[in-house]
């Protein structure tokens, strides 16, 4: 069969209903045919995901022990499968596609930046984190666990709170919960005067939370622009607009 490998945060779903619900989140949103799947593991949701017909489907996977079951177990997998890291990974089509997975908790954060890296060409992205990680995507301002991860996903796109998954879903059981969520892509992003200057703004401002966003970022503005009121609340308190309104005032 296959070993479970605590180096790779490896915790394998053994809950049918849990995976077919996963699936069908990812089938009650519009897609297209082209769909990765990340983390494939023992093939929980693959077996589900290889059923949808007309589907272009791939999977990265790490594990190479996992990569050789999955091929063993469905040969149709043969040329599907790439053997590597999800962050190492280029776009896996051209044009539009679909991502979901039962992402490894260990690098849950870098995964949710390269779907802000992939953003143009997701149509949706449904998949399970860590509770704490899912509710932190999901946070509206004023919340204590609003954070970078909130306003730059939020920027980008829809986020839906869609379930929370129990530890006895999991083989081994994990020590924390979990949760599904799902990203869509935002109709009218906020606008603002450059990526690189919101991402800048958004990730200094969170680096002191505790502090005024006047003495968080001063070395973003000149003196005359921290004399707007939003400088006088803390960063946790700004709406994604209201970040990607400050931009336009940055030197």
């Amino acid at each position: 069969m296959y070993t479970l490998k605590k180096s790779l945060g490896q915790h394998f779903l053994r809950d049918e209903n849990i995976s077919r619900k996963i699936v069908a989140s990812v089938l009650d949103t519009p897609h297209g045919p082209r769909l990765l799947e990340v983390g494939p593991g023992a093939g929980a949701l693959t077996k589900y995901l290889l059923e949808i017909e007309g589907i272009d489907f791939k999977a990265v996977e790490l594990d190479e022990e996992k990569v050789l079951y999955l091929k063993k177990t469905w040969p149709a997998l043969q040329d599907k499968i790439l053997h590597m890291s999800i962050l190492d990974m280029d776009r896996p089509f051209e044009g539009k596609f679909t991502v979901i997975g039962n992402f490894p908790y260990n690098i849950s954060s870098q995964i949710l930046f390269k779907m802000l890296d992939w953003k143009d060409s997701l149509e949706s992205m449904t998949g399970m984190f860590q509770k704490e990680v899912a509710q932190r995507v999901a946070a509206d301002k004023g919340n204590k666990v609003y954070g970078v991860l909130s306003v730059l996903i939020q920027a980008f796109f829809q986020v839906e709170y869609l379930f929370e998954v129990s530890e006895q879903c999991f083989q081994p059981p994990p020590k924390v919960k979990s949760a599904v969520i799902r990203l869509l892509p935002r109709a009218a992003p906020p606008v603002f005067r450059d990526e690189k200057s919101f991402f800048l703004l958004v990730k200094t401002a969170f680096n002191q939370r505790r502090k005024t966003l006047r003495n968080a970022v001063r070395g973003l503005f000149d003196p005359g622009k921290l004399q707007d009121p939003l400088f006088d609340q803390r960063a946790e308190q700004l709406s994604v607009a209201d970040f990607a309104q400050l931009t336009w005032k940055m030197h």
